[in-house]
């Protein structure tokens, strides 16, 4: 049995996959503790993993004037990392501290890149440590980093250092509070200026390398290192077998689907809209405008007889009860509705949403994406209708539906996390 702890300090899209990594960890006896805002504690508790929480919330961050308008930074990494760093400065001493106090006793440390925080507190606790990449991280020449699609321009050589860039950028916005912490917390020297994370550096001690993406949504680039395990997605999935804990449907949401075809599903995640009531408003006249019901994320009071609204509704329940789906491109959404088979359109607010609506369309599994700055009745009703009109979507979406779901991305994350546990014990 292993202790492992696993950083999911992010939205839910970021935290449910690790919930299903940490999910499998814990049927095969190992334990697990999450890292991650205390809204998901349920969460956590369901899946039998304990959790550490952040006192910061990063849904409550994002609906502050202060996330507003880092949302508004759009795909300007720069300008989205400046704003990150600005907005968690002034809380960093005492996240760090929650971080460190949520490591002690672990025998291995995952996390994102973002600070690599397994890194650093591997390092002061002398245990193996890895990364979890919820998109594209490693530097490849095939494409460039998600968050700099116009480094493509510049070919194999821009491609890469896209990477380096947006690396560089992120080391320069943390170092100011990481070296610090490094230094006294954890007793450890400081990082050069120009950081500490070489071109396709490996974990030591035979650390893990996940990617938790299907290589049938990303094809492997052949330049990425051996170490490097494109797993495929990790998904947490309704226990039905759990009668106390598993997930049951409202019986108005169940009448509404029975009571016509399938509707279009229309939600945007943890991403907060400037002016919630018109986008409500905007929704609700493209679902009219292409002669189409819906399930909407909103406030359950505003449902009507052709569009009902859901707060909280597993994905993995409700997406292959769609006739198409329409969110703002997060990793884990993305999964869910390539996972379901049907068509996608994705109206990305920043980040890698954009890379994400840029995959989709060049599958064949939507049409080109809709940014969420543009987003009008009209727009999005005429994608509506090519999604579900267009028999190449359709059997496309279906068609990598299917391939998805023949695979076992946790299952193919514990063997990697054996292999790493085994080189360290031996």
């Amino acid at each position: 049995m292993s202790r492992i702890v696993i950083f999911a300090a992010g939205s839910r899209g970021d935290v449910q996959p690790c919930v299903a990594l940490g999910k499998a960890l814990r049927r095969r006896g190992d334990e697990v503790r999450l890292v991650a805002s205390a809204r998901y504690a349920a969460m956590a508790t369901a899946a039998g993993m304990e959790l550490a929480p952040l006192t910061a919330d990063p849904a409550e961050i994002l609906e502050s004037d202060a996330g507003q308008e880092l949302l508004a930074g759009g795909r300007n990494p720069v300008r989205f990392l400046n704003g990150f760093r600005r907005i968690l400065g002034p809380m960093a001493e005492r996240l760090l501290a929650e971080c460190s106090d949520a490591c002690e006793g672990a025998d291995l440390i995952l996390g994102p890149t973002f600070c690599y925080l397994p890194m650093h507190l591997g390092e002061h606790l002398n245990v193996p440590w890895g990364l979890i990449h919820f998109q594209p991280s490693q530097p490849t020449s095939t494409f460039p980093h998600p968050f700099i699609p116009q480094a493509r321009l510049l070919g194999g050589w821009g491609n890469r250092m896209s990477y380096l860039a947006v690396e560089q950028i992120a080391w320069q916005l943390s170092r100011p509070f990481i070296n610090p912490w490094r230094t006294g917390a954890l007793g450890l020297k400081r990082l050069p200026l120009r950081g500490g994370f070489p071109d396709g550096a490996r974990p030591p001690r035979g650390g893990p390398v996940l990617a938790c993406f299907s290589p049938v949504v990303v094809p492997r680039p052949k330049d990425w290192p051996s170490h490097v395990t494109m797993t495929g997605y990790w998904f947490l999935d309704n226990d039905e077998d759990d009668v106390e804990n598993a997930w049951k449907p409202p019986t108005d949401l169940v009448d509404f689907l029975a009571a016509g075809p399938p509707p279009v599903y229309v939600g945007f995640g943890s991403m907060v809209p400037e002016d919630a009531e018109v986008t409500r408003l905007t929704v609700r006249a493209a679902l009219r405008l292409a002669g189409v019901r819906g399930v909407v994320q909103g406030d359950p009071e505003t449902s009507d007889e052709h569009v009902f609204a859901v707060q909280d509704v597993p994905h993995s329940w409700l997406f292959p009860r769609m006739a198409a789906v329409v969110h703002h491109g997060g990793a884990g959404t993305t999964a869910a509705g390539l996972r379901a088979g049907v068509p996608t359109i994705v109206c990305p607010f920043f980040g890698d949403q954009p890379y994400w609506g840029e995959r989709i369309a060049s599958l064949g599994a939507g049409p080109d994406p809709l940014p969420f700055r543009t987003l009008t009745a009209p727009l999005l009703a005429s994608r509506l209708r090519r999604a579900l009109e267009d028999e190449k979507i359709t059997h496309r979406a279906a068609e990598l539906g299917r391939r998805i779901r023949l695979e076992n991305g946790t299952g193919r994350a514990l063997q990697i996390i054996d292999s790493a546990i085994r080189a360290t014990t031996a």
